[in-house]
């Protein structure tokens, strides 16, 4: 599958899942990712449980749920490679513009990249 293709062209609602080191896990509501080529995505993380999560587990599930029907999309299984904390290049990232705290300060940002073990349907595929 050409992920950069597919990203750009559909829209829907991802959902991140990661566990800590215990097994305890974690669902997020995600973006679609930013993909550098079709092993290579990334996501933009705030400092929160998903991200604590992939310090003592690097391993995630990114589900993606197309727009156009609830049984059509993909699922991603992810392994990181590295992070970015960078202001300079994760703003480069940025969809939009950069979330401003409550206390008014903004928060710090993660440019976090993974690497895709595996790519599945949303549904099936005998597995």
């Amino acid at each position: 599958m050409d992920l950069l293709e597919y990203f750009q062209d559909v829209a829907g609602t991802g959902i991140l899942s990661t566990a800590d080191a215990d097994g305890r896990t974690n669902l997020a509501v995600y973006a679609r990712p930013h993909v550098f080529d079709n092993e290579t995505i990334g996501f933009i993380m705030r400092d929160r449980k998903s991200y604590k999560n992939l310090k003592s587990n690097p391993h995630a599930a990114y589900m993606f749920i197309e727009s156009e029907s609830r049984y059509k999309g993909i699922r991603l299984y992810l392994s990181k490679i590295d992070e970015e904390f960078d202001p300079e290049v994760v703003n480069k990232f940025r969809r939009r513009p950069k979330k401003v705290c409550s206390d008014g300060g903004k928060e710090t940002a993660y440019l976090v990249r993974f690497h895709v073990d595996r790519t599945r349907p949303l549904v099936g595929d005998n597995d």
